[in-house]
């Protein structure tokens, strides 16, 4: 795949995320839920609260989608970590839905770099 290829993925990827989270436009907002509609762990998660804190680090976003398509980690600042590592682990399977294997990976890498961060259990 040649470099404009590499290049147009990452814009795209980019931009779509850039339209589900704008920040500064992004609320938080908590669905209505009904007692007895989601089994207990299962309430749903709000991914711009998610994503947002991602997006409050300048090029963490960048750094984990260049993870994510390289499979390499050394991109990945310690700002970065420390915001991952604090996301709800409710939030990854809705975040990384193609890939549910990146986020613990994710973490396990960012303990290293920040060594206060635990590790993925």
């Amino acid at each position: 795949m040649g470099s404009k290829a590499i290049v147009s993925i990452y814009l795209t990827v980019s931009l779509c995320a850039a339209v589900f989270v704008t920040q500064g436009i992004a609320q938080t907002q908590t669905p209505p839920t009904s007692p007895g509609l989601f089994p207990p762990g299962l309430v749903p998660v709000d991914l711009v609260k998610c994503w947002s804190s991602l997006f409050n680090v300048e090029g963490c976003v960048l750094e984990i989608s260049k993870s994510i398509f390289s499979g390499k980690f050394e991109n990945v600042e310690a700002a970065c970590c420390k915001v991952f590592t604090s996301l709800d682990a409710n939030c990854w399977p809705q975040m990384f839905p193609l890939n549910p294997f990146f986020p613990p990976l994710l973490k396990d890498n960012c303990a290293r770099i920040v060594p206060n961060s635990p590790s993925h259990n």
